[in-house]
């Protein structure tokens, strides 16, 4: 119960206060965070590779938020496979500045991309892949309020890639 009233907070809290948006390092931030979130987790091993030179412009505080769900739930969701890889790198088929996650882990139906961005709406049962059910509400939040867009592709078993704009100067 205090996870979920940690989240709900986190999630409201996104939506309030003005962004500071600058220019920033986003391989930095994205190198960080992974190293941060690999340290909690000494017994899994999982293979990152980040794209660098990535450069952003947003309020740098909430794009660690963005950075921390996206990898935390990339890191969940590989839990069962024997070579687990999550991939972040720029994605060039826009005219903003757009990034993605991608992982080889559990995947989702397509069919059901859209609901994974609203609040408790889970694609996996609690049992397969513990959680909140908040964290891609809170992603979804943030983009929106540095005026960009989240979408995702996948496939059953076949990873997940979640793509995000940041408009902006950099890219």
């Amino acid at each position: 119960m205090s996870q979920l009233i940690d989240a709900l907070l986190s999630l409201a809290q996104v939506g309030r206060g003005e962004l500071q948006p600058i220019d920033l390092d986003f391989s930095y931030l994205v190198q960080s965070v992974a190293s941060e979130i690999a340290a909690a987790n000494p017994e899994r091993t999982v293979r990152v590779a980040i794209a660098p030179g990535m450069r952003a412009h947003g309020d740098p505080r909430l794009l660690r938020v963005v950075v921390v769900n996206l990898l935390e739930n990339a890191w969940k969701f590989t839990a069962r496979r024997k070579r687990p890889a999550v991939e972040v790198g720029p994605y060039q088929n826009t005219a903003q500045p757009t990034y993605y996650v991608r992982d080889n882990g559990a995947g989702f139906d397509p069919a059901y991309a859209a609901r994974l961005f609203a609040a408790f709406q889970r694609l996996h049962s609690d049992r397969e892949f513990p959680g909140t059910g908040i964290g891609l509400a809170i992603v979804h939040r943030v983009v929106s309020r540095h005026g960009g867009k989240v979408w995702a592709d996948s496939r059953p078993e076949h990873g997940a890639t979640f793509y995000f704009s940041l408009p902006g100067k950099s890219g």
